[in-house]
């Protein structure tokens, strides 16, 4: 099982967190000026990359807040974290 380091809770068990997606997305600016096209792609559209990748997970069964890592999608090994 992948070991997760909660940057307030240190580290445990995948099980207690939820995935995130893809960290740094950045909201549009004017989310209602967006054509539909546009929209979806930043709603659905997301990298999906072997090897390092950032992103966002919530530690759900703990203290609940969010957070960065950096994780190896090929080894889940954990680059880096907070």
């Amino acid at each position: 099982m992948l070991q997760i380091p909660c940057p307030w809770c240190g580290p445990r068990d995948e099980a207690e967190f939820h995935y995130g997606g893809q960290a740094h997305v950045a909201y549009p600016a004017d989310p209602a000026a967006l054509p539909d096209e546009e929209w979806a792609r930043y709603l659905f559209f997301r990298d999906n990359p072997k090897g390092p990748f950032a992103e966002r997970w919530s530690h759900a069964a703990g203290c609940r807040r969010w957070f960065n890592l950096v994780r190896d999608t090929a080894t889940n090994e954990i680059l880096e974290a907070p």
